[in-house]
């Protein structure tokens, strides 16, 4: 009996294009390709299988590899990253435990430290191990100097005006830079009003250690989305990278917990800094002290500390 890689056979080799089809329906009249055996194909790379038919996505030679691989060989000059490859990639930039790669495709990909096989693992910074399903594992380090990361959102201060650019400082070894065009409904004739001094939660868009930090105040859709220029009052203050991580962690208990205590207003950035307003300057205080307090204690400590604040007993 005829299978279904008998259609691929006298192509394998052959250049096929976008567009063509392979199609693997069996005949309702019973005559034809009636004795043809529907099997499982596999479709790799420029194959698509769309029910009873594989459809070719790019230009390119149709290989095959026992029992049931085919995929499409392509001379395409950009690559397109796919599971299961092995690639070799240029480290370009290292973001905390992470290591950004450039393995040429369109973005960079991220690698672990923890990421090599081998029969140990070493441990690289000193820190607390930390542990999410099924098989991920990182070194929670209270490390004070922040790098720059593509993506992340920090907290900025704007310490001078260079033509068309605000430069601000991230904490970080340089300024980033910031186009006044990288605001929500801002132009050329409607500048937005951006001071020397003033906070910008702003999120980055370059951040690599040949290139100068880029900022946006905007999203991919051009929104603020809660970014752009804040802090008119309220306290700005400085914690670890890993208490801004637990803050920022969905349903965190810290601010859970907080919020018992004082209705406030909170913003943490990426880069270590916290900006706190509650309704009056003395709980403006007590929560930041609370906050730099929570640094070094277990869960039933902090509790305790909230309880007690809570009904005034300090």
């Amino acid at each position: 009996m005829d299978t279904v890689h008998a259609r691929f056979k006298e192509k394998i080799g052959e250049v096929l294009l976008p567009g063509d089809v392979f199609s693997f329906r069996l005949p309702e009249d019973g005559e034809g390709d009636a004795n043809i055996k529907t099997e499982k194909i596999i479709c790799g790379p420029g194959l698509r299988r769309n029910g009873e038919e594989v459809q070719v996505c790019k230009s390119g030679i149709l290989r095959h590899k026992q029992p049931n691989l085919y995929w499409i060989d392509s001379q395409q000059r950009r690559y397109v990253p796919a599971k299961g490859e092995s690639v070799i990639g240029i480290v370009i930039a290292k973001s905390g435990d992470i290591f950004k790669v450039d393995v040429g495709g369109s973005e960079q990909a991220s690698l672990s430290y923890l990421a090599f096989e081998g029969e140990e693992v070493q441990v690289c910074k000193s820190g607390i191990l930390r542990h999410k399903q099924p098989n991920l594992y990182w070194i929670d380090s209270q490390q004070r100097r922040y790098v720059p990361a593509k993506g992340e959102s920090v907290i900025g201060i704007v310490i001078a005006k260079s033509g068309d650019i605000f430069k601000v400082d991230v904490g970080g070894s340089e300024q980033a830079s910031l186009s006044y065009l990288a605001f929500e409904g801002a132009t050329k004739r409607n500048r937005p009003n951006v001071q020397v001094g003033d906070l910008v939660y702003s999120q980055f868009t370059i951040a690599n250690k040949d290139m100068e930090p880029e900022l946006v105040c905007i999203d991919s859709c051009g929104r603020a989305n809660g970014m752009g220029v804040f802090g008119a009052e309220g306290l700005l203050f400085k914690v670890s990278l890993g208490l801004v991580r637990r803050l920022l962690a969905p349903q965190s208990e810290i601010v859970k917990d907080l919020e018992k205590i004082f209705p406030f207003e909170l913003v943490v950035g990426m880069n270590g800094r916290v900006w706190v307003k509650a309704k009056t300057v003395q709980q403006t205080l007590i929560v930041a002290n609370l906050l730099e307090t929570c640094e070094n204690m277990t869960s039933q400590q902090r509790q305790t500390l909230f309880r007690r604040v809570a009904e005034g007993s300090l």
